[in-house]
């Protein structure tokens, strides 16, 4: 049971009062008599102090008895009053509040409820103006929306920290094949509103393509654009090209949009193919050797018949063999296409001063231009070139201590000429070779590439040479050259009425934060709102979890479809006594994954998020007792939706899951169902937020310090 602890110290108060009351007066009485009443008073209070003793505690009792109404009509009534009213002003729920108390508190809630009212029609009012006048504004956006989901490529729209803001169905898809554990978290690990793109695509890939689009926005490209290739964590091979998004700010760009394209099975078949290739080249040189030594020997006119008709078989074998050889290959490149490493149109000098920029950032070696031809255009993976640039770079100034070097481009027919030049030492051809054949590091990145791949993947030539008339030791590059592209307006955008299935705009407008989390503020925050079903009710007596549902808040908005929902096998038994409170019979998660793969799956997509739940400690309790089994530990903060009720109600009978829904105008579906509980659970945490904001809570840090020092903060599982 609580108690108020203003009643508590208010009969306290009367007992202090009363007792002193009581000694006032028998000290008022024993200065009127003389010492033998006196003594004879103390002697008869002596020998009656437990009906004294008795008498005060039945007019305690008694004042306790007619005090508590008192109080639950004044104080309790005012109290609630208090906090339906701040619920009503800070969550804009519309109901009315039920009249509590005395008559004046019950004319005030009557007055209370005729302004929400009011505030309701002038709201509607402002609704209706807002609509009529944002009108044109939502269709330009539903415009948009709607290409965006209609375009049959993966695309991706991001703001300038990386957190995705748009994502189309195929995008969806994409990640989802993307993904390694497809079936259990459908990819949403990878992907969603407000994550993070750079948990499947290198951080450095995406700012080098950055700067490439800014440089192609600087010189008024009318498309700039970058593209690359990139392997994800899983193996996948990703072709992406990246257009900036425009806004009206000092740099003009206030995002960015990629255009993925899984080319994995493309890649494979061309290695099938390379390999075909490789098999037949072999097998025909040894055919033919052996179909030539057969001719040979037929030439011969003292030859038996036996012997001939034996060289004759082994021309019709091999005949045959090189005949089978060539139809498999016929059949795997029918109707396919050569799958190459994208390359991207580059000005070479923008190369080039890229390249100063890294090499000098870098390995703090002196670079300076020389002889750069501003008119030749590169086609080049310009990322992984600028990596073997920079790298030969380095391993000049570790190994040689260079520090000095020039850079110069020039044209050479359908090529161009990148010469890496130094003075000094000259090298031997034995160490180029070694240098071409090691894996490629540039001061703290490290690539897995090797020179002579990045050559490879440009079908460029590399060499080492001296020229003495100049004085001169250079590395030169032999690259394709590409012609000057020529400026053509954007095809115009086709319009349909359909939108998108992912989007919110908005988080254009978020950025990173230095900050602490813990002094973040709550609406900045991304939340994983989840609950769990379970066995039984004692995680540390073997009951195990067989359900996980959990949703996302970002932005302040609960997204629907993105959610976690999977059953899990306990690999034990399910009490009868709970299945019809949760619904879940054992029939339901035979076959379906254990906690040791769905766990996992689980942290992935509620990684760089705030935990949220209903009564927080019991569903954590269930999660930390897996962290061993499962190499997995859930350590980022946690609110719990239970204590932040009290914290703003503390007058209220009930804070179960239904009776913080029905005060804050929740609509309760699905319940007992842990993806229903968890959607409850997200509405109603939205709910609180404004409300914790009044009472001066806007952190993290703060909420969580304040939810401790409630009642509810003691139940431990």
């Amino acid at each position: 049971m609580k108690f108020d602890r203003r009643f508590v110290v208010a009969v306290l108060a009367f007992a202090v009062a009363l007792l002193s009351w009581g000694g006032m007066s028998l000290a008022l009485v024993l200065s009127t008599v003389d010492d033998a009443q006196r003594e004879l008073l103390r002697t008869v209070l002596i020998e009656r102090s437990p009906l004294v003793a008795m008498a005060f505690l039945v007019t305690l009792g008694a004042v306790v008895l007619m005090l508590r109404p008192v109080y639950r009509r004044w104080i309790t009534a005012a109290g609630r009053l208090a906090e339906d009213t701040q619920t009503l002003i800070g969550t804009g729920v519309m109901r009315e509040i039920t009249p509590r108390g005395s008559a004046e508190l019950r004319a005030l809630t009557t007055v209370i409820n005729e302004l929400v009212r009011q505030r309701a029609r002038l709201r509607e009012d402002m609704a209706q103006q807002v609509r009529q006048a944002s009108e044109r504004i939502e269709q330009e956006r539903s415009r948009l929306a709607a290409l965006m989901a209609e375009l049959t490529q993966a695309v991706v729209v991001c703001n300038l920290d990386g957190r995705v803001l748009l994502y189309n169905a195929r995008a969806r898809s994409q990640f989802r094949a993307l993904s390694s554990n497809p079936t259990l978290a459908d990819g949403a690990e990878l992907i969603g509103l407000g994550r993070s793109i750079y948990t499947v695509i290198d951080r450095r890939l995406v700012a080098h393509a950055l700067d490439t689009v800014r440089r192609h926005m600087a010189r008024n490209h009318p498309q700039p654009s970058s593209q690359f290739v990139t392997a994800t964590p899983t193996g996948q091979l990703l072709r992406v090209q990246m257009t900036p998004v425009r806004d009206s700010s000092e740099t003009g760009l206030g995002g960015f949009l990629l255009m993925l394209e899984n080319i994995t099975e493309d890649f494979e078949a061309e290695s099938e193919r390379d390999r075909l290739l490789h098999d037949l080249t072999e097998g025909s040189r040894a055919s033919l050797a052996s179909l030539r030594a057969a001719v040979e020997v037929l030439e011969d006119p003292a030859l038996d018949n036996a012997l001939r008709e034996r060289f004759q078989r082994v021309i019709r074998d091999e005949t045959e063999g090189m005949t089978r050889r060539l139809a498999l290959l016929a059949s795997r490149t029918t109707e396919s296409r050569k799958t190459r490493w994208p390359l991207e149109e580059m000005l070479g000098a923008d190369f080039v001063a890229v390249a100063q920029q890294r090499i000098e950032s870098a390995h703090s070696v002196r670079v300076s231009p020389s002889e750069v031809d501003g008119a030749v255009w590169l086609r080049v993976d310009s990322f992984s070139l600028l990596q073997a640039v920079s790298y030969l770079a380095g391993r000049l100034v570790d190994e040689y201590q260079v520090r000095y070097v020039q850079l110069r481009l020039a044209p050479a027919g359908a090529h161009a000429h990148l010469d890496l030049i130094w003075p000094g030492q000259a090298m031997s051809t034995e160490t180029v070779m070694g240098w071409e054949l090691d894996p490629m590091r540039s001061g703290t990145d490290a690539s897995p590439l090797t020179l002579r791949e990045v050559l490879d993947r440009h079908d460029a030539e590399f060499w080492f040479e001296r020229d003495r008339a100049r004085n001169q030791i250079f590395f030169r590059f032999l690259l394709p050259q590409a012609l000057p592209p020529e400026d053509q307006p954007a095809p115009p955008l086709a319009l349909t009425e359909s939108r998108p299935e992912y989007y919110d705009f908005d988080l254009f407008q978020s950025s990173e934060s230095t900050e602490e989390l813990a002094d973040r503020r709550l609406v900045d925050l991304v939340y994983t709102v989840f609950d769990t079903e379970t066995t039984g009710l004692e995680p540390s007596a073997g009951d195990e979890i067989i359900q996980i549902g959990a949703a996302r808040i970002v932005n302040g908005k609960l997204l629907r479809q993105e959610c976690f929902e999977q059953l899990v096998d306990p690999q034990r038994s399910i009490p009868a006594a709970s299945i019809p409170i949760h619904g879940i019979t054992p029939e339901m998660v035979l076959g379906q994954p254990t906690i040791d793969t769905v766990l996992p799956a689980f942290h992935a997509y509620a990684r760089d998020t705030v935990l949220v739940a209903h009564n927080a400690a019991f569903d954590m309790r269930f999660l930390q007792l897996k962290e061993a089994r499962t190499g997995v530990r859930f350590d980022q903060p946690v609110l719990d939706t239970l204590l932040l009720s009290a914290l703003v109600h503390p007058h209220q009978e009930s804070h179960k899951l239904e009776a913080i829904a029905e005060r804050l105008g929740v609509t309760v579906f699905g319940r007992h169902t842990a993806l229903g509980d968890a959607i409850v659970t997200a509405e109603i945490f939205l709910k609180l937020i404004p409300l914790l904001a009044a009472q001066g809570i806007h952190t993290l840090g703060q909420a969580r310090e304040a939810a401790k020092k409630t009642f509810y903060a003691r139940i431990s599982y």
